[in-house]
């Protein structure tokens, strides 16, 4: 695929930490991949960060070389830009994980969007939050 595809995430959490959750959408092209899965116990930094990890996991198994990431996680998107550090030892396992996995695309964006420009990954989080009460 040599166009670029568009990665929407988000990750949840009822509390901090609490029962988490993400929403994955990958469209690129006529291709539409959707992931709403819950997470366990974590923080929603965590959670945001884990939705990043099986988007990019996601993408690399359907052949994705060019991606542009949306997420309403402003710290997410500023950490893996480099505008912010990454203070919490946690997040930043998830953090290198992710820089290896940004590694393997020939073009990587991220983009902080505003929160009703990622209603769907938004509502694949929820649902799966939603299906733990």
């Amino acid at each position: 695929m040599n166009e670029v595809a568009e990665l929407f995430i988000d990750g949840a959490s009822s509390g901090n930490p609490g029962p988490a959750a993400i929403g994955v959408v990958l469209k690129s092209g006529k291709l539409k991949k959707e992931l709403s899965k819950y997470i366990g116990i974590a923080t929603n930094n965590v959670a945001e960060y884990l939705a990043l990890t099986y988007g990019l996991t996601i993408c690399l198994f359907c052949g994705v070389k060019k991606i542009v990431v949306k997420t309403d996680s402003q710290l997410l998107a500023n950490q893996i830009i480099g505008i912010y550090k990454i203070k919490n030892k946690n997040l930043r396992i998830f953090y290198d994980l992710n820089k290896h996995l940004i590694s393997a695309f020939s073009s990587f964006k991220i983009e902080h969007v505003p929160r009703s420009q990622n209603k769907l990954a938004d509502k694949l989080a929820c649902l799966a939050l939603d299906g733990l009460r």
